[in-house]
C-alpha cells in the first residue's frame, strides 16, 4: 500500500501486548535471520487495533531497534481487527487496469464503512470456478485513520513505512516460505493477546479469513480471577512459570476451560468455511502466537476441532545459525514471531 526502493526491510508487528521486530537477509536458496527481538507493551496501549498510547508505542519501537542495533530504515507492518475488512468476491472478468478504475464502485457493495474513509487494495485470484465470465479476487479495506496512526508511530520512531499488510496475509506469507504447498486445505490461526487471525488456504490460495476477537488475555484474566493474582503473575502462571502445587490444578482447569472456549470459536470459523465451500473438510490446523507457547494447546484444540493441530515454526526453512543470535531465546519465542517473519519476507512491489 506504500512505496520505496527495493532491498531488505524490517518486519514490525505491533501487537496488543508487545512489539516484535525482525530482519531477514536473502541467502543462497532462501533467507537468513539477521536480527529479532520483542518488547512488551502495557495493557490498554492498543485496544481493538486502535493505538491508545502512541508515545509508549514509539518509545518501545525506538528502544527495541536501539537494543537490536537495527540500521535498516524501511519497515513493513500490518493491521487487523474491526477496522480491517477482507472479503473474497466474484466480479465480471476485466483487466487489472480496468479493475483499478472500478474497484471503488465494486467495494461499496461489500464494505460497511464510508468508502472515503478507507484505503482499498485487491488481489486477483483467477477465473471463478464454473463461470468463465467472472473472476475471484480478495478485496481488502482498512480505515484510513487507523493506517495513519500506525504510519505516524513508525515515522516518529525514526523509520520509513513502505508497506502496510494485513496480519492474516503476513501469516500466509510466512507459511508459504516454510511449509510445502500441496493440494490440502490448511487453516492458520495466529492466537494473539486480544485477536486471533484465521486464514484458510485451499491449494495454497487464501480462501477465507476472519478475525476472532478473543485471545490469550482472556485466559490470563481467567487465571487472575481464579487465583486472585495480578495480570503479570497470571501471565507467568499461564506459561507454566513459578507454579506451586496449590495453584497448579486451578491453572490447569482454567487453561482447559478457556482454551476450549477459544477452540470453539476457531471451530465455528472452520465450520462456516466448510458450509460455504465445496471442500468437504479442512485437513490440518497450524497455530501460532503467544498462546501457542502453552503446553498441550495442540491437544485441547485438536479434541475440539476434530482435525490434526500443529504449532507453527516460522523459522523451519530459515537459516538461524548466525553466531550472535540467542538460539534458546529464539526457540522459546518461535510461535510469537510468525507475523513478523511474514512481514520481513515482503518486498516493495509485491502484490
Amino acid at each position: 500500500m506504500l512505496f520505496s526502493r527495493k532491498g531488505n526491510v524490517v518486519g514490525l508487528d505491533i501487537g496488543s501486548s508487545s512489539v516484535k521486530m525482525l530482519e531477514l537477509a536473502e541467502a543462497k536458496g532462501g533467507y537468513q535471520l539477521r536480527n529479532f527481538g520483542i518488547a512488551p507493551l502495557p495493557p490498554e496501549a492498543i485496544v481493538d487495533g486502535a493505538l491508545m498510547d502512541s508515545v509508549t508505542i514509539v518509545d518501545s519501537v525506538r528502544g527495541l531497534s536501539s537494543a537490536l542495533r537495527i540500521k535498516t530504515k524501511d519497515v513493513v507492518t500490518s493491521v487487523s481487527g474491526h477496522s480491517v475488512i477482507v472479503k473474497k468476491i466474484s466480479i465480471p472478468t476485466m483487466t487489472e487496469n480496468e479493475l483499478e478504475e472500478s474497484i471503488q464502485w465494486e467495494a461499496e457493495r461489500y464494505i460497511p464503512f464510508d468508502i472515503n474513509d478507507v484505503n482499498i487494495d485487491f488481489q486477483i485470484l483467477g477465473p471463478t470456478a464454473g463461470n468463465e465470465e467472472l473472476m475471484d479476487l480478495i478485496l481488502v479495506a482498512a480505515k484510513k485513520d487507523i493506517i495513519n496512526d500506525y504510519l505516524a508511530v513508525i515515522v516518529e520512531a525514526g523509520f520509513n513505512p513502505v508497506i502496510v499488510d494485513v496480519d492474516s496475509f503476513a501469516l500466509e506469507n510466512m507459511f508459504e516460505a516454510n511449509y510445502p504447498v500441496g493440494g490440502e486445505t490448511i487453516a492458520l490461526a495466529n492466537i494473539g493477546a486480544s485477536v486471533t487471525n484465521i486464514n484458510i488456504l485451499r491449494r495454497g490460495v487464501s480462501s477465507f479469513t476472519r478475525d476472532i476477537f478473543t485471545g490469550g488475555n482472556a485466559i490470563t484474566e481467567g487465571i487472575a480471577r481464579q487465583l486472585n493474582v495480578d495480570f503479570e503473575e497470571a501471565e507467568s502462571l499461564k506459561l507454566g512459570n513459578r507454579m506451586d502445587e496449590g495453584s497448579q490444578q486451578v491453572v490447569q482447569e482454567t487453561l482447559k476451560s478457556e482454551l476450549s472456549s477459544l477452540a470453539t470459536e476457531i471451530t465455528k470459523s472452520l465450520d462456516f468455511f466448510r458450509s460455504t465451500s465445496s471442500d468437504e473438510k479442512v485437513d490440518k490446523l497450524f497455530v501460532s502466537g503467544g498462546c501457542a507457547k502453552i503446553n498441550g494447546i495442540e491437544n485441547i484444540i485438536e479434541q475440539q476441532a476434530g482435525i490434526p493441530v500443529e504449532v507453527l515454526n516460522p523459522f523451519r526453512q530459515i537459516d538461524s545459525s548466525k553466531r550472535d543470535l540467542d538460539i534458546d531465546y529464539l526457540k522459546e519465542m518461535e510461535p510469537i514471531m510468525a507475523v513478523s517473519v511474514g512481514l520481513a519476507l515482503r518486498r516493495v512491489g509485491d502484490k
